[in-house]
């Protein structure tokens, strides 16, 4: 998600910085611009730059913007649940973004349908605009904030309406939502990396159960949700985060190269060379090479104009993508036993095609490490791995994951690895979710959330 207030350009920069979250979905993209009394919104299905042609941007024309690129995990494909959603009124209009997964959704979509209300999508996107419009209440600090405290899961929203730009964290702080300054503008994105598309400078992160309210006035925060300790999604580090990106105070790259080091000391190899798999894996490959005294060589390439493999909607998709993308150097991997970094294996289509193409390729062995720990239980919170029997981790040993990809050995990084990795000191603002590897869910349907309205 990106949002922007108070810049001429708004719906252009909007564009520059959904096309720097690319990698974070690839099914939709869309932007809604607020001219300062109406509303307008331009989406559509395909990535960024197929969506948003310049003969678009005459028509999008105000001083504050937001975007989003889709990523389902549920709700049906096609344009409907492409966001940002619009929602038009007699007293005034709303749009809404949401990156993450509300697992109460089902719940509160009969709850409001019994009520009357007539849903126009199947996403939870939707959910929050009739939460806050209930009973016929106006869009406010005091209505989202209400609204949100019913929800249960790991959420970051933006919200715009004609005279304001609002941005809501869960109260775990599991997904990720940073505010920027680009002259006498605010910014506000999932990622960092899109502030440097645009000249834009860092200034902090939003907080777990906080509400921001962005207008021509300055910036207000609001808390919404008593704060819980921080549990970021560790799987920001591991594999959808631009390494450019900072993510809660954490580089991303620094963060993989120390995985990759920690990596090296838990479960070494007798190998010649090491090589990552592109891209996420590359900054892993260098730590573990550096840390084990072995040469790093790129004994994969990528082809630039296949998008990422793990977030394609069908596995058939996968498996044909994984075929376009990736492709052995022979004249590197020929003849040498190869230690290959990756960075998560979830079904093991990917590992699998890999290790087939580098032994066709003549290398003597291959031995896989893995840069986090297995993935043996579903994510609950946004990520596309919803249930046991699709993760090849939660079905087999490792014994058996290295016979079915092919490798000659499988390690994987373990849980305190991961954490000192990426933790930096352990307090209410330092930690990270690992649920799908270890079980441990901080947040759970049944839970409700106690709530205190600040402001300040």
């Amino acid at each position: 998600m990106f949002g922007i207030w108070g810049h001429e350009k708004a719906a252009e920069l909007t564009y520059y910085g959904l096309h720097s979250l690319q990698h974070r979905g690839q099914e939709g993209a869309g932007i809604v611009v607020s001219s300062g009394e109406k509303l307008e919104l331009h989406k559509d299905t395909g990535l960024v730059n197929d969506v948003f042609t310049r003969a678009n941007f005459p028509d999008l024309l105000g001083n504050a913007a937001i975007g989003h690129v889709r990523y389902s995990t549920n709700g049906a494909k096609g344009i409907d649940n492409v966001q940002p959603l619009l929602f038009r009124s007699q007293t005034g209009s709303m749009a809404l973004a949401l990156e993450g997964y509300i697992m109460n959704g089902q719940e509160l979509r009969r709850e409001l349908e019994n009520e009357g209300s007539i849903l126009q999508t199947s996403s939870d996107t939707e959910l929050l605009a009739h939460l806050i419009r209930r009973n016929g209440h106006e869009v406010s600090e005091e209505t989202i904030a209400s609204a949100l405290q019913l929800f249960v899961g790991a959420y970051a929203y933006l919200i715009i309406k004609e005279d304001k730009m609002y941005a809501a964290l869960d109260a775990s702080g599991i997904r990720a939502l940073s505010i920027g300054r680009l002259g006498d503008s605010y910014v506000v994105a999932s990622e960092t990396c899109a502030f440097d598309q645009i000249g834009a400078t860092f200034e902090r992160e939003v907080m777990p159960g906080e509400l921001v309210t962005i207008s021509n006035e300055g910036i207000k925060s609001t808390r919404f949700a008593i704060r819980e300790p921080r549990k970021m999604c560790a799987m920001e580090y591991v594999y959808l985060s631009r390494p450019d990106s900072d993510v809660n105070y954490v580089n991303v790259h620094a963060s993989r190269k120390r995985m990759g080091k920690e990596l090296a000391k838990e479960a070494p190899a007798d190998g010649d060379i090491v090589i990552g798999v592109p891209d996420s894996s590359i900054s892993a490959a260098i730590g573990y090479a550096e840390q084990c005294g072995l040469p790093y060589e790129m004994g994969i390439i990528k082809n630039r104009y296949v998008g990422r493999t793990f977030i394609q909607p069908s596995q058939e998709l996968r498996e044909q993508g994984v075929r376009m993308k990736l492709a052995p150097v022979r004249g590197i991997v020929e003849g040498k036993r190869i230690i290959m970094i990756d960075d998560s294996i979830v079904r093991g289509t990917t590992s699998k095609r890999i290790v087939h193409m580098l032994k066709a390729a003549g290398a003597k062995e291959v031995h896989v490490r893995i840069a986090s720990p297995s993935i043996q239980h579903p994510c609950h919170y946004g990520i596309d791995m919803s249930t046991r029997e699709e993760l090849i981790a939660a079905n087999h040993t490792e014994e058996e994951i290295a016979k079915i990809i092919g490798a000659d050995s499988i390690a994987f990084l373990s849980d305190t690895g991961l954490e000192e990795a990426i933790v930096k000191d352990k307090t209410i603002n330092q930690g990270v979710c690992m649920a799908c590897m270890t079980g441990k869910y901080p947040v759970m349907e049944n839970e409700k959330i106690d709530s205190k309205f600040t402001t300040h």
